[in-house]
């Protein structure tokens, strides 16, 4: 199985035996349902949908109502497809636990980011601005985004204000520092994205 959803619980640190403080993310992963098995023959490919359970039951609307009880699994509000290999004997009601993982796994984790609204330039791209006194009337500002005469136009893809944040993102590469596996608990070395509460998928990371 290549990985498991679960949901962000928050930060803290853990002190090793040499006394060194690691600052981890606790994420409560799972536990999980199959809902759908796909396979090559019926699908084109090899992968497994999971949902994950919650405390708060879900409330599905009738076409989701419909699939979770071909797989005779209660309604859930988060599912994730993940691949399989072909020799993965996996079906419809499985569960999948936070035990799949062990201490010093490496781990793909994938969240959206925290929405921050319509940002400028210098917080959404990183600018610099300008001068911050003497009267240069610059300070905050993008500055020229292009030519008057020629090209008479803004290229595409110009760094400028808008909207940050709210983004699928991806932290590659951290450790697995604890596994608690009877509260379904993973501590994951470093900050990973999205809010308290949010959600995430926990993936086996792809090291060369």
């Amino acid at each position: 199985m290549e990985g498991i959803l679960g949901r962000k619980v928050g930060m803290t640190q853990i002190y090793v035996e040499d006394g060194t403080v690691i600052p981890v993310t606790v994420i409560k992963a799972g536990p999980c349902l199959v809902v759908q098995r796909k396979t090559a023959d019926t699908d084109g490919y090899e992968a497994v949908q999971i949902g994950l359970v919650e405390e708060k039951p879900a409330k599905p609307n009738q076409p989701q109502a419909g699939h979770f009880k071909k797989a005779g699994v209660a309604p859930v509000r988060k599912v994730e497809e993940f691949r399989l290999d072909s020799g993965e004997e996996l079906k419809a009601g499985d569960e999948i636990k936070a035990s799949m993982f062990n201490e010093k796994d490496y781990v793909d984790v994938v969240g959206t980011s925290k929405g921050k609204g319509f940002q400028g330039a210098m917080k959404r791209h990183n600018f610099a601005g300008g001068r911050g006194s003497h009267g240069s009337m610059f300070h905050r500002a993008p500055g020229s985004i292009g030519s008057s005469a020629y090209p008479s136009r803004v290229f595409k893809g110009m760094r400028m204000a808008g909207r940050m944040g709210g983004e699928r993102v991806t932290t590659k590469n951290l450790q697995i520092v604890k596994v608690d596996a009877e509260q379904n608990l993973i501590y994951v070395r470093g900050a990973v994205p999205g809010p308290r509460s949010g959600y995430v998928a926990i993936r086996r990371a792809k090291r060369g």
